[in-house]
C-alpha cells in the first residue's frame, strides 16, 4: 500500500523574517495656562479638538489652571502638528492668548 501523502521535504521550515521597524516617536499636545482664556473656551477646545467629553475636558482644564499646562494628547508628530495648529489658530479667531505646544515624548 502507497502512502498518498509522501513528503518530499527534509524536515526544516522556511521562515521569512521580517525587519523589525521602530515605532514612529510620539509626541505630547499640551496647553499652557493664562491669565485671559476663559475656562469654558478650554474646555470647548478640548472637547472639540481632542474627543473628550465635557467632564474630561472640565478636569483636564482645572489641570491646566492650577498646574499651568496640562497634556491633553498623545500623537504621531503630524497628528500632533495639526492640533496644535488647529487649535492655536481657533483660540487667534476668537481673539484669546491660549497657548497649545507639542514635544517628543
Amino acid at each position: 500500500m502507497s502512502d498518498k501523502f509522501e513528503d518530499d521535504t527534509d524536515g526544516s521550515v522556511a521562515v521569512q523574517t521580517k525587519p523589525k521597524t521602530k515605532r514612529p516617536p510620539l509626541y505630547k499636545v499640551m496647553l499652557l495656562n493664562d491669565d485671559y482664556t476663559p475656562m469654558e473656551f478650554v474646555v470647548h477646545v478640548l472637547e472639540r479638538f481632542f474627543g473628550m467629553n465635557h467632564s474630561q475636558a472640565f478636569e483636564i482644564m482645572l489641570t491646566v489652571h492650577k498646574k499651568g499646562l496640562a497634556v491633553v494628547g498623545v500623537f504621531s508628530h503630524e497628528i500632533a502638528e495639526t492640533k496644535v495648529s488647529q487649535v492655536m489658530e481657533f483660540a487667534q479667531r476668537h481673539q484669546h492668548p491660549l497657548q497649545c505646544t507639542m514635544e517628543k515624548e
